[in-house]
C-alpha cells in the first residue's frame, strides 16, 4: 500500500464527532450484536475499514505516531495509545470499564490532543507567516485533484476503484448551479462511508462529510444481546 496521507488532525476530529453522536452504541456497526464495538477500529479512521481482501499493515496506518515504539509491534496497535498521564490506554480501559467510562477518557484525550495539535500548525504557520487553512472542518478532495483518488471523507484511507461501489456526488466550483459553470467537480465515498454519511457544500469550507444521523440510534442492552 501506498504511504497513509491522510491528515491525522482530521481523522482525530471524524473520530470525535463520531464518538459524541453515539457511533459506538449503535446497533447498526459492521459486527454489531456478537462483540464490542472498538474504538478506531470500528470506524473510517481504521486503514483497513473499506478493505474486503488483502489488509494493510497497522505500520501504515497515520496513528501509528501516536503509538509508543515499544507497542508499535502488538496485534492492534492503536488500543495502546496512552490516553492520559497514568497512562491508561483503551486496552486497559477495555478490561476494567465500561462503556460510558471509555468514551468519556477517549474522548477527553480526543480534545485534548486536536487542541494541541491546532496549536501546534497554527504556531507554525505563523512561523512561515503564512494563513492558516480550512479552518476546523476537513473538506473533501474531488477525484480529479489527487494523484491517487481516494473516499471523500478525509479520515478515510479507501483508494478509489470504479467496481467497489459507493456513491458519487458532483459539485459545481463555488456551489453555482447555473447552466453555464461546466467544471463539475467528481467525489466518491467509499462503500462503508456511504453508508452513514453523506457529501455537502458548505460556503466557508466547501464541500465537507456529514452525518445522515445528527445523533445515531442508541441500542439497547436487549438489542445488543449477551
Amino acid at each position: 500500500m501506498r504511504k497513509d496521507e491522510r491528515d491525522l488532525l482530521a481523522v482525530l476530529r471524524h473520530e470525535l464527532d463520531l464518538l459524541e453522536k453515539g457511533w459506538y452504541r449503535s446497533s447498526s456497526l459492521p459486527g454489531g450484536g456478537w462483540r464490542p464495538s472498538f474504538i478506531f477500529e470500528d470506524s473510517a479512521t481504521c486503514i483497513n475499514y473499506a478493505c474486503k481482501e488483502d489488509s494493510h499493515p497497522c505500520s501504515d496506518c497515520v496513528l501509528m505516531q501516536l503509538v509508543p515504539p515499544e507497542r508499535r509491534s502488538e496485534r492492534f496497535p492503536c488500543r495502546h495509545i496512552p490516553l492520559d498521564a497514568s497512562g491508561q490506554t483503551l486496552d486497559s480501559l477495555y478490561r476494567q470499564c465500561d462503556q460510558r467510562e471509555v468514551e468519556e477518557t477517549v474522548g477527553k484525550w480526543l480534545r485534548a490532543t486536536i487542541e494541541r495539535l491546532e496549536e501546534e500548525r497554527k504556531a507554525q504557520h505563523q512561523e512561515r507567516e503564512q494563513p492558516l487553512p480550512g479552518g476546523d472542518v476537513a473538506a473533501g478532495i474531488p477525484l480529479s485533484q489527487k494523484l491517487h483518488p481516494k473516499c471523500a471523507n478525509p479520515a478515510c484511507a479507501a483508494a478509489f476503484h470504479w467496481l467497489e461501489g459507493g456513491k458519487f456526488f458532483r459539485f459545481r466550483p463555488d456551489n453555482d448551479s447555473s447552466p453555464a459553470a461546466h467544471d463539475v467537480q467528481h467525489y466518491w465515498l467509499c462503500e462503508h462511508c456511504s453508508h452513514v454519511l453523506t457529501l455537502v457544500y458548505e460556503e466557508k469550507h466547501g464541500v465537507v462529510p456529514e452525518l445522515l444521523w445528527r445523533e445515531l440510534p442508541i441500542a439497547t442492552a436487549a438489542e445488543k444481546g449477551p
